[in-house]
């Protein structure tokens, strides 16, 4: 493949945020935005053809906060039932041609657009396979991205690119991309986890 390939991102707004406690993650304020906004903003700097973010959770507010974005939001009602039936709504919602479809998460605040830009390009020099899976140094990362040829399967539930297992599962299809830096490797899901990526971004959070 020659060039930078097309992509499509789904981004999955639709979790518990469980163990934020009270608050709800993708809803607190980072700066003058909250941070579902923040995250929808970067991926979409980085050029997709098309963004659908999945909600479930809050399904309201976290529209809200993102109302004005060029994205398409679809609700997911088996959201409790785990990420991968948002995964497989996304996926299913997608309409326009892409060579590759990235599945994003949206409490992973620290990605920028060259970020999201670097596995497009990962994807693209690949030798073998059709999923590309970040890592940062041994840990596993997000997000993912896979060849369209796999929108059905995903769409359908048959496959899961971001399971734990699809590397030993299927090696033969995963790319492993080895990040020179720990963006990847970096999401929020609690309380401490806020007040770090806020304070890696300069941005001064209530602790309350």
């Amino acid at each position: 493949m020659s060039g930078r390939p097309t992509f499509s991102a789904v981004l999955l707004a639709a979790g518990l945020s469980s163990r934020m406690g009270e608050r709800h993650k993708l809803l607190l304020p980072l700066g003058a935005e909250p941070v579902v906004r923040h995250t929808a903003r970067a991926l979409l700097a980085s050029g997709p053809v098309e963004v659908v973010a999945v909600t479930g959770h809050r399904h309201d507010a976290v529209s809200d906060a993102l109302a004005g974005l060029p994205l398409a939001i679809v609700f997911n009602p088996r959201y409790r039932e785990g990420q991968m039936t948002s995964v497989a709504a996304g996926v299913a919602a997608l309409r326009e041609r892409c060579d590759a479809v990235m599945v994003c998460l949206a409490d992973q605040v620290l990605l920028r657009a060259e970020d999201y830009l670097e596995l497009i390009d990962a994807f693209a020099a690949r030798t073998h396979g059709s999923i590309v899976v970040p890592f940062c140094g041994e840990e596993r990362g997000n997000p993912v991205v896979f060849a369209a040829s796999h929108m059905r399967e995903v769409a359908g539930g048959a496959v899961n690119p971001g399971c734990r297992r699809l590397i030993a599962e299927r090696p033969e299809e995963v790319v492993v991309h080895r990040a020179g830096h720990g963006r990847f490797c970096v999401d929020m899901d609690t309380a401490e986890d806020f007040q770090r990526v806020a304070a890696e971004l300069g941005i001064e959070v209530s602790r309350q």
